[in-house]
């Protein structure tokens, strides 16, 4: 491929293309403070707080999407994955950049070089090895705190398995950090059971509670005290990321006598893997409701597809791709149960096929009540879909089948700390959309109003919703 030639690529007006839209980013949502309510930093790094010295570590380690667009563009694993020199993979990575042309890896490489390193050159073989040395000479003293108040990243959510100590999370909050960093309770492991991973996560949590799990009763103390332990350290949201939801109707006899029976190594049918999982499913969301807490659920991922490249280097590699489940059933049954003994929780499902965009905003629909604005969410375009069109889609959605005006707005879910231009990657394509309503007649040209709702959507609804303290 040729060279890019392209300077200055990443403007002051990028993405933004009238007069008011550059007055609605640059006048209201630029500045406004971040907070990333999911993401899958390690809060370990960040208690520890050692530069992360080498872009490839912060940039390629963990980042399937990178991977995707390696192994998309004939690059051996060996470079992706595998046990060459950081500056190798990072070559390899700048070989890739310009195939990524309308891929959003594209402008998210570009934000990232210019916001955190200030290089306005287009990544390519060419620029490489400049590029890799500046990126270095920067990330030998920046550590992942810095990097977070560089972006002006107020608060941070990890997602965190209900056996972890949270000590790094402790060490944390103890100390003079700019970012506060909370934990949130995932507890998908739970859901396993009838497989051998179920057995051994069993025995992890009977080591955390320091107690035998030898009832479903014992269960269900054991997770109320995480849920506790959590909570008590700052933990106010919950997520799940388990496909699909199937709710079966149950009796809690039913499903201790499911438990039993697995405890005794009796095979499980579906149908029971399934009356126990619609049990837990609105236990937790019992106890989530009683903390006040936010209850998240990311569906519609087909994981692990290709076995062969799971056994050589394990799940979350970047074989995963968009399922095409039944959604509303268990959607409307689970959240029905709940609300049915006023106990559900504010919620945010976060949709991965977009021919369900409408399934998802209606349904929310169903179950917002007077005193919360906003209470049921459709959250942000995630995964394949937090892009420029699947966010413009999601918006677009959610303005005629909702209210974008109360939208909690967006987030990274990221492993990597360089990932928060994405959040300017977002205001700037909102600002973008509302401005274009102006110019066609679509919408008052009140800009202070439109920009106010801006601000809300960038971070002061997210503010309200979370009630962090």
């Amino acid at each position: 491929m040729a060279q890019i030639k392209a300077k200055n690529f990443i403007t002051d007006n990028f993405l933004l293309q009238s007069k008011e839209a550059e007055i609605l980013y640059h006048g209201y949502a630029k500045n406004m403070p971040i907070i990333d309510y999911h993401n899958h930093l390690s809060a370990r790094l960040i208690a520890e707080n050692k530069p992360i010295g080498n872009i490839t570590n912060a940039w390629l380690a963990g980042d399937h999407y990178k991977w995707r667009a390696m192994r998309a563009n004939g690059v051996d694993e060996i470079f992706i994955t595998g046990s060459v020199s950081p500056e190798e993979k990072f070559l390899k990575w700048a070989e890739t950049v310009p195939y990524t042309i309308r891929n959003p890896l594209f402008h998210w490489t570009q934000l990232e070089l210019k916001r955190y390193f200030g290089i306005d050159a287009i990544l390519q073989p060419r620029t490489a090895k400049e590029i890799y040395e500046k990126a270095n000479v920067v990330l030998a003293s920046k550590t992942p705190a810095q990097l977070l108040e560089d972006m002006n990243v107020e608060l941070v959510c990890t997602t965190d398995d209900p056996t972890d100590t949270l000590e790094y999370h402790q060490q944390i909050a103890a100390g003079n950090f700019f970012t506060k960093v909370l934990p949130t309770f995932r507890p998908d492991e739970l859901f396993f059971i009838g497989q051998t991973r179920f057995v051994n996560y069993l025995k992890k949590m009977e080591a955390c509670v320091a107690f035998s799990i030898d009832s479903f009763s014992d269960l269900l103390k054991a997770i109320e005290g995480r849920i506790a332990y959590f909570h008590k350290n700052g933990c106010r949201l919950s997520d799940y990321g388990g496909d699909p939801i199937v709710m079966l109707e149950f009796t809690e006899e039913e499903v201790m006598a499911i438990f039993d029976k697995h405890l005794k190594g009796v095979p499980l049918s579906d149908s029971e893997i399934n009356k126990y999982r619609s049990y837990l499913l609105v236990y937790l969301g019992k106890q989530y409701h009683k903390r006040n807490w936010v209850q998240q659920y990311h569906l519609g991922a087909l994981r692990n597809n290709n076995t062969r490249l799971q056994e050589q280097i394990g799940a979350d590699v970047g074989c995963d791709s968009i399922g095409d489940y039944p959604m509303a059933n268990g959607m409307s049954k689970l959240f029905n149960a709940l609300n049915s003994s006023d106990q559900l929780a504010k919620t945010i499902t976060y949709n991965l096929n977009p021919s369900q965009n409408e399934v998802f905003v209606t349904m929310m629909g169903n179950f917002n009540e007077g005193g919360i604005p906003g209470k049921m969410q459709w959250g942000s375009g995630w995964w394949f879909l937090d892009q420029k069109d699947g966010m413009e889609r999601q918006v677009n959605t959610l303005s005629n089948m909702g209210l974008l005006s109360r939208f909690v707005g967006m987030l990274t879910d990221s492993r990597s700390f360089l990932s928060f231009p994405r959040h300017e990657y977002f205001r700037r394509i909102l600002c973008n959309l509302i401005a274009d309503d102006v110019n066609k007649g679509l919408v008052p040209d009140d800009l202070e109003f439109l920009g106010k709702m801006i601000q809300d959507i960038c971070y002061n609804n997210a503010v309200n919703y979370f009630e962090f303290n």
